[in-house]
């Protein structure tokens, strides 16, 4: 068993194939072979913070499921991962057609992580962790997908582990309104909600951030955190606004933001640190994650965190 205090979360985590250079996929002549998953780039961004991380999945017993075990264990990460012998590993790949543009494509029907199973998540680990934290992606993966989701809220609120959720549309696996309906299921049961303001519309109506911010927290969170990109943060704590500006940064791939900007703040909460001092680690470790390409390499470690406001571009 993982020594507490540690974080748990679970999902599925693909391979991850990005053209090397600008320009249509098909003209590509080399890719990068990596991986990426917004539960463990969230697991090895709390890793690198100083918080033990536990992540449970599960992956096709082929060389891209070695490739994701091996790379997030290679972070430190304590993880959990079940090998299953009659599915693929999952696969998604990045095409960047412009410098400002890129589309992210999803190979993942019927992969292994999408058969994840109450089975795949001890419950022990789950009563036992500081922590749980999941993502809305894994209920839009299959119905056992779901079960496992509510499984793993219902074992943690049993035990009294607070639990955290980020919305994390995907609109390749499922619609708004199938989306909006599962979201306001899990929302009531959850301490900590995370969204974009697009995100947050999905489940509550559009509207300006803060409003949606308490539209979120009336549901029965403590805590509602809306993620503005360019434009910062803010979270509506207890009834009380915090906001936060992002840090200014030349992004090269924004891919991963939401998940590094999620460990950071979460490695705060659970330090019992104010929500103001959680935004503005959340908004550093966002930005981090923009500087390099891949879901989670730029992920910052505690000690990198007051680089971006240095004025010396060179640290003897």
């Amino acid at each position: 068993m993982s020594p507490a205090p540690y974080v748990l979360t679970f999902g599925e985590t693909m391979a991850l194939m990005r053209a090397d250079h600008i320009g249509p996929l098909a003209h590509a002549s080399t890719m990068s072979l990596g991986i990426g998953g917004s539960e463990s780039n969230v697991a090895i961004g709390l890793q690198r913070l100083g918080v033990q991380a536990v992540w449970c999945g599960r992956v096709g017993a082929d060389s891209l499921g070695q490739l994701v075990e091996r790379e997030i264990r290679a972070e430190g990460v304590d993880a959990r991962i079940a090998v299953d012998p009659s599915a693929p590993t999952g696969l998604m790949i990045k095409e960047r057609r412009t410098p400002a543009t890129q589309r992210v494509s999803y190979y993942r029907a019927g992969s292994a992580g999408s058969r994840i199973t109450p089975a795949d998540v001890d419950a022990q680990l789950i009563s036992d962790a500081a922590l749980l934290h999941v993502s809305g992606i894994t209920p839009a993966l299959s119905p056992q997908a779901e079960a496992t989701l509510r499984y793993a809220i219902d074992t943690a609120r049993a035990a009294g582990v607070p639990v955290s959720f980020d919305l994390n549309f995907r609109g390749n696996l499922w619609s708004p309104e199938g989306a909006g309906s599962v979201y306001r299921d899990i929302i009531p049961l959850v301490d900590v909600v995370f969204a974009g303001d697009d995100e947050a519309a999905i489940a509550v109506g559009p509207g300006e951030a803060k409003e949606l911010a308490r539209r979120l927290a009336a549901l029965g969170p403590r805590q509602a955190v809306i993620k503005l990109g360019a434009n910062g943060a803010l979270a509506l704590v207890n009834g009380e606004l915090y906001s936060q500006p992002a840090v200014p940064v030349e992004a090269l791939d924004t891919v991963g933001a939401g998940d590094a900007f999620v460990a950071g703040y979460l490695s705060e909460f659970i330090a019992g640190l104010p929500p103001a001092e959680s935004l503005r680690t959340a908004v550093a470790t966002g930005a981090f994650a923009c500087l390099v390409p891949g879901d989670w390499e730029g992920a910052p470690r505690r000690h990198e965190l007051t680089l971006l406001a240095s004025k010396e571009p060179v640290n003897r």
